[in-house]
């Protein structure tokens, strides 16, 4: 890796711990579905000399400073698209199988830090958060279009913002005079709608309702069900996938995934013996999600809400031999 030419700043979170738990080995194949700065990439090639790494990152930027740090890096194929696409791509390129994949589901440092892609609520910028630049769904059109109960819906599912109600009910009321394009004039309203004395003093008033809308413009609830799935698919036995999420929506959907994906018996509870004929294609190797270290949390107050859970892929089958 190049010293000196990185540009896409990106504290990794949960570093060792996730790329332990995919178990690097010479020989194998493996995904970095979520590129950012490359910190996890960094350590997986690190870890053996004779493996491929497929990247993915839908943030152009991201991969063109992948490029400039991983030069002269042979073992490395970058891939500018929607991790959402693994199966699809990887397929393109003639790979059947691959034998672990990664994935950080947050926000990049870089993203949020850099105003002109309007995710921060601390500085005045254009409304936007895509983290794909060639998406046609902005920040400014879901609060300029969506109606009343939709916007609702959105705050309250994506960002369980108690308030709600009368933060949609006020972008509507100031969107009718004028459209609302920045993210400091999106901040006012929100800080408008919440009393002072009724807002939580440890969290920006606006934090909820940016994070609600982010979700929403990158379809990011939707997509994660998709993605494990078809990265199960591409997975050989014995793999293993390691997602890292950082809020209760993202982890409930992986949650869910795994526990869907290592069922071993769907017969009702009374039955006496299993006579479903389902056989286990996957193991949870974490009963309970591996979270930042203290020291981790204070040097990187970002990593506080990480959680990292993985699964193993076991077998293939969909059902016991009926005989």
């Amino acid at each position: 890796m190049n010293e000196g030419v990185m540009q896409y700043e990106h504290k990794t979170v949960l570093l060792n711990e996730t790329v332990d738990s995919i178990d690097v080995k010479n020989g194998k194949l493996y995904v970095d579905a979520t590129f950012g700065g490359g910190g996890h990439s960094g350590l997986i090639l690190s870890k053996a000399d004779d493996i491929r790494l497929f990247v993915f990152d839908q943030d152009i930027e991201a991969i063109e400073n992948g490029k400039l740090n991983f030069s002269g890096e042979k073992r490395i194929n970058f891939i500018n698209d929607n991790f959402v696409n693994i199966k699809k791509n990887l397929q393109a390129l003639g790979i059947k199988k691959v034998d672990g994949i990664i994935a950080d589901l947050g926000v990049s440092s870089y993203q949020l830090d850099n105003a002109d892609r309007g995710f921060s609520y601390m500085s005045d910028a254009k409304l936007d958060m895509r983290m794909d630049k060639n998406s046609s769904l902005t920040a400014e059109y879901v609060v300029n279009t969506y109606s009343k109960e939709r916007l609702k819906h959105i705050i309250r599912e994506y960002g369980q913002e108690n308030w709600a109600d009368r933060i949609a009910e006020i972008i509507v009321e100031k969107r009718a005079v004028k459209p609302i394009t920045t993210t400091l004039e999106l901040v006012d309203i929100i800080e408008k709608s919440i009393p002072k004395k009724l807002r939580d003093k440890h969290k920006h008033p606006a934090k909820r309702t940016f994070q609600a809308i982010r979700i929403e413009v990158n379809n990011e609830i939707d997509i994660i069900e998709k993605f494990i799935q078809d990265s199960f698919d591409m997975m050989n036995i014995g793999g293993r996938i390691a997602i890292i999420t950082f809020h209760s929506l993202e982890d409930r959907a992986v949650k869910n995934s795994f526990k869907e994906l290592s069922i071993d018996c769907v017969c009702p509870k009374e039955f006496p013996v299993c006579m479903c004929n389902t056989i286990q294609k996957a193991k949870i190797l974490t009963k309970k999600p591996i979270l930042p270290t203290d020291e981790e949390i204070n040097s990187n107050p970002r990593s506080r809400s990480a959680k990292l859970r993985v699964l193993e892929k076991i077998n293939e089958g969909d059902e016991k031999d009926k005989r």
